[in-house]
Order: C-alpha cells, then sequence, then structure tokens
C-alpha cells in the first residue's frame, strides 16, 4: 500500500475517478489516502465526502501517484506538461473492467466501469475509456485520448494523439482516427478520420 493517490479535477471526471479508486481500494488496499486537488473553485456539497488537499501544485511538490481526471484531451494534456517528470502517473482500473493479458496500459490512463479490452490493445498515456467502451483485438489508442460511455472500436482499430470520440460512437474495423479529431456522439466511422477533423452522423461525415 502506497501512502496517497491524487486525482487531479473536482469536477465530474474526478467524482467518477474517485469512485473507481475507492473500488480499488475495496478489493485491495493500495492507497491510505486518496483525495482530490483543483486550481479551480471546489464545489463541496458535491465533494463533501472527499479530502480535497489543494491545488495541482501539491502534485508537484510532493511527487505524489496522480491520475488527470479531466475530460477535455487538450487541458488533460497541458496539466500532464505541467506536472512533467515531479510526480509518477499511474493508471486506475475499475475491478469490473475486463483487460485482456495482451493488453499494455500506459501511465494515467483511466478505465472505468464495465470497459473491455480484448487482446493485443495498446493504450496511451494519460487517456480515457469510460463506461462501457470496447476496445477489441489489435487497436491502438494514442495519448490523451477521451473514449465516451459506450465507444465501440472494432478490430485493428488506430485512435491518434488527442482524439475525441463522443457517447455511442461505433469505428469499424481497420479504420483510422487522426489527431485531435472529433467524433460526434452516436456517430458510425466507416472511413478513415482526418486529423484534427470533426465528423458526425451515420454514416459519419
Amino acid at each position: 500500500m502506497t501512502d496517497r493517490l491524487v486525482i487531479i479535477g473536482a469536477g465530474g471526471h474526478g467524482r467518477e475517478a474517485l469512485a473507481v479508486a475507492r473500488a480499488v481500494n475495496r478489493v485491495r488496499d493500495r492507497w491510505h489516502t486518496i483525495g482530490l486537488v483543483d486550481d479551480g473553485v471546489i464545489d463541496r456539497r458535491l465533494v463533501d465526502d472527499a479530502t480535497v488537499l489543494g491545488t495541482v501544485q501539491l502534485v508537484i511538490d510532493e511527487g505524489d501517484e496522480h491520475v488527470i481526471a479531466i475530460g477535455s484531451p487538450s487541458v488533460r494534456r497541458t496539466v500532464a506538461e505541467r506536472i512533467d517528470d515531479a510526480a509518477p502517473a499511474v493508471p486506475l482500473v475499475d475491478p469490473s473492467a475486463w483487460i485482456g493479458d495482451d493488453v499494455d496500459l500506459d501511465e494515467g490512463v483511466m478505465v472505468h466501469p464495465g470497459a473491455i479490452c480484448t487482446t493485443n490493445v495498446r493504450i496511451g498515456f494519460h487517456t480515457h475509456l469510460n463506461c462501457g467502451v470496447i476496445v477489441s483485438h489489435d487497436c491502438r489508442v494514442g495519448d490523451f485520448v477521451s473514449l465516451s460511455p459506450g465507444v465501440k472500436l472494432n478490430g485493428g482499430v488506430t485512435v491518434g494523439d488527442g482524439a475525441f470520440l463522443g457517447t455511442g460512437a461505433i469505428v469499424l474495423p481497420g479504420r483510422t482516427i487522426g489527431q485531435n479529431a472529433v467524433v460526434g456522439a452516436g456517430a458510425v466511422v466507416v472511413d478513415d478520420v482526418d486529423a484534427g477533423a470533426t465528423v458526425v452522423g451515420v454514416p459519419a461525415r
């Protein structure tokens, strides 16, 4: 057991991360203290039962294990670059998630309840797999990606750094989502998506 896990961000994602961390601790005593930090105003009505530790600077000063629980891929990247090598990011995986034997999760990855990664899957730094996400065989998901609840990546999909896939989006086998692309909620991706593009609809255009 290590001393402390710090969750960076006290908004909705932060509170979800807090629930995941507590679920991990119920399975095995991983952290003595689980606390939140945020540089903004914290609504203590929503985090009243959590330990509020201070601002992001605390993580830099104390070198705590941490996850960045911020929805925006670009903001998540900015925070990670600020912390740099001062403190270790750790994967945070809900016990209900199903992670295959041949799956690599990089530092700072968050995997929420009910998510599935099958085999030969690679998930990059500080990427979020929200509730019910399915990442099938041979997928490559880059750094700072957000896969919203219910996203489904079929076999051999590549997702570039900083991409955002909305709730329920489906990507057909072998397709590539470019860096910083946005895929709308409920979209079905049948063709590759260029870097920086936004696509919506069925099929996604």
